[in-house]
């Protein structure tokens, strides 16, 4: 129980500093949020849960194919000037898009 509160504090402190950093320093934020950090995190609690090393290894396979993939969520944002969308329809296409991917992912079998 004790890992689990120790998880949930660590993930959400580290969430709440980059949404607090994003207005101060956008750019440093940013970098800090494409930082594999929530992969790193997730490896280690899995590890520690776990202890299997296939396990972890698979699992980190998996977020190898997924990372290229993930990327499909920011391409209406890329998109938004020329197609005049808004945030929402921008965040919504995005996770449109981010549920082809998923599908794209596990057609891969990763």
């Amino acid at each position: 129980m004790i890992l689990a509160i120790g998880k949930v504090v660590l993930a959400a402190t580290i969430i709440s500093f980059v949404s607090w950093l994003s207005k101060q320093q956008t750019q440093l934020s940013g970098f800090l949020t494409a930082l594999p950090l929530t992969t790193m995190l997730a490896l280690a609690f899995s590890q520690m849960e776990w202890g299997s090393s296939d396990v972890s290894v698979a699992y980190a396979k998996s977020v190898f194919v997924a990372v290229p993939v993930s990327m499909l969520f920011f391409v209406p944002f890329l998109l938004a000037k020329q197609l005049s969308l808004s945030f929402w329809q921008c965040y919504l296409a995005g996770v449109i898009l981010l549920g082809i991917g998923y599908l794209i992912h596990k057609g891969l079998g990763a």
